[in-house]
């Protein structure tokens, strides 16, 4: 796999949980300057009352002002089903652009019918400041990264390597953790399996960041690993498991997996870059499609 740019750099990584929705969200920071990215930022969303609010975005806002950093970029590593986007109201109050992979247009396509958006939703893709297409560059600072189209959970997901960081989105999970759910609309474990390959022949000491991690086995939350201990370790796709045998696993699991939480919240505002939808009337609102899912 062509490497275009160095990846001996080493970013700083903090890390942010969010107890609520199992997901890791991270500021990256250039080491030679104060230029920084955030990648998956979490709106607060309780859905019984319909109320959103931003304690874990404002824990991000508050590291950032601390520390005199200086935001880029507000990386989505894909359409998230799990959580809704914090990234619009980060960028509000620090600016910086909102990326995503340029497949995000498939998905506005496929849930615009689903959740009978109007016209005057766009499907293509403006509502995000940069459509990463696979092999893309862009710079954090004096950092450089990297884009590498990683479908499979969904057609948008991206891995972005930083440096001799990777942040993989739902692509993998933690060693025990194994792999993401293939099922959604444009999922396709086949590809998802082409996709962990492609992470898989990244240097062994690559430092690996997931998305979510929920602990199995009683153990501690955890979101950092490499690219050797997942070759190695990684229960679904480790010690050599073939596509055939991956494919038929993904598949069984899923079928007995229900829909996240929040997936109904969640697709509409992050097909929207983070923004809710509204009415005619201005005011924000939500739709329920019945047996759409």
């Amino acid at each position: 796999m062509a490497q275009p740019i160095d990846m001996s750099a080493k970013p700083e990584v903090t890390a942010f949980f969010d107890e609520a929705s199992n997901t890791i969200s991270y500021i990256v920071k250039d080491p030679n300057s104060t230029a920084c990215a955030v990648i998956d930022a979490v709106m607060d969303f309780d859905y019984a009352s319909g109320r959103t609010s931003f304690v874990e975005a404002d824990k991000i806002i508050a590291e950032i002002q601390a520390r005199g950093l200086d935001l880029k970029w507000l990386i989505e590593t894909h359409v998230h089903a799990d959580h809704l986007s914090g990234a619009p109201y980060i960028q509000e109050k620090l600016g910086g652009k909102i990326g995503i992979g340029a497949q995000v247009i498939e998905i506005q396509e496929t849930f615009g019918k689903i959740f009978n958006e109007g016209t005057e939703f766009q499907r293509d893709g403006s509502q995000f400041d940069r459509l990463f297409e696979d092999g893309d560059v862009y710079q954090i600072g004096g950092l450089s990264a990297f884009t590498i189209h990683t479908p499979g959970h969904t057609p948008a997901c991206i891995t972005h390597v930083i440096g001799d960081t990777a942040f993989v989105g739902d692509t993998l999970f933690m060693p025990d953790g194994g792999s993401a759910r293939a099922d959604f609309p444009g999922g396709d474990a086949g590809q998802l399996y082409d996709s962990i390959q492609k992470i898989l022949v990244l240097p062994d000491a690559m430092r690996l960041f997931i998305c979510h991690d929920y602990g199995p086995n009683g153990r501690g939350i955890a979101w950092e690993t490499t690219v050797g201990a997942e070759k190695v370790h990684n229960i679904h796709v480790g010690g050599g498991k073939t596509r055939d045998e991956f494919v038929k696993f993904r598949t069984e699991r899923d079928a007995q997996l229900s829909m996240p939480r929040l997936i109904i919240p969640s697709l509409q505002v992050n097909i929207r870059a983070g923004n809710l939808p509204t009415d005619q009337d201005g005011n924000q609102v939500l739709k329920i499609p019945v047996n759409g899912l």
